[in-house]
C-alpha cells in the first residue's frame, strides 16, 4: 500500500536479531538500530570533537536508525550465512538493495528524496562509522548476554571484538577504551550519583 513506509518501519520490533543463538535478552533490529545510531552519533561526535573531522553526527545517527530497515521484508540473515561465501555476500546486498528502494517508494513522493539518502547511504564516511557502530553494538550484545550467564555468545564475542580491533578507524578504538568498560558494570557499579 503507498504511505506505509512508517507503518512498515514500526514492524522492525518484530524481527529478531541472533536468530540461530540462544538468546537471554532477545533483541529486535528496532531496539538494535537505536542502539547502532546511539554509538554511530558518538563514534561521529568522537571524529569531530576529539580528531577534528568534518563530519555530520545527525546525519549519521539518522541514516544509522536505518541501516537495516530492508530487513522488513529480508528479515535478520545470521552473519555465519551472509558471509559463508561471496556469491551469498553479493546476492544478499542486491536484496537489500530492492527491499530498500521498496520502502522508499512506499513514502509519499514529496519525502523520498529526504529518506532515499538514508537508506541508501553512499558517502564512505558515514557508511564506515555505521558499520563500526553496528559492531560495536553486536559486542555489547554478548557482553549483556555473558553478564547473564549466556556462554552460547562466547565465540561471537571474540570473534566481534577482533573485527572491531582490527578497525583503522581511531574512533572506534577510542569508544572501545572509552564507553565499552561501563557495560560491564551491574546498576550498583554505575555512578547514579546527581
Amino acid at each position: 500500500m503507498k504511505n506505509s513506509f512508517f507503518a512498515l518501519i514500526s514492524r522492525m520490533r518484530y524481527i529478531a536479531r541472533w536468530g540461530l543463538m540462544r538468546n537471554s535478552l532477545p533483541e529486535n533490529i528496532q531496539e538494535h538500530s537505536h542502539m547502532v545510531a546511539v554509538i554511530a552519533h558518538a563514534l561521529a561526535v568522537i571524529r569531530r570533537d576529539v580528531y577534528g573531522g568534518e563530519i555530520d553526527p545527525n546525519l549519521v545517527a539518522t541514516a544509522a536508525l536505518y541501516h537495516d530497515a530492508s530487513e522488513i521484508f529480508t528479515g535478520d540473515l545470521p552473519s555465519p550465512i551472509k558471509y559463508l561465501n561471496p556469491d551469498i555476500l553479493l546476492a544478499y546486498k542486491q536484496v537489500e538493495q530492492i527491499a530498500a528502494d521498496k520502502l522508499v517508494s512506499l513514502l509519499p513522493e514529496p519525502l523520498q528524496s529526504a529518506y532515499g539518502p538514508l537508506l541508501n547511504e553512499q558517502d564512505p564516511d558515514v557508511h564506515a562509522l555505521i558499520k563500526a557502530a553496528d559492531r560495536l553494538s553486536a559486542y555489547i550484545k554478548c557482553l549483556e548476554e555473558q553478564k547473564a550467564g549466556n556462554d552460547e555468545f562466547k565465540a561471537a564475542q571474540t570473534e566481534t571484538l577482533r573485527t572491531i580491533l582490527a578497525s583503522p578507524l581511531p574512533e572506534t578504538a577510542y569508544f572501545l577504551e572509552h564507553c565499552i568498560p561501563a557495560f560491564t558494570l551491574s546498576l550498583d557499579e554505575l555512578d547514579l550519583s546527581v
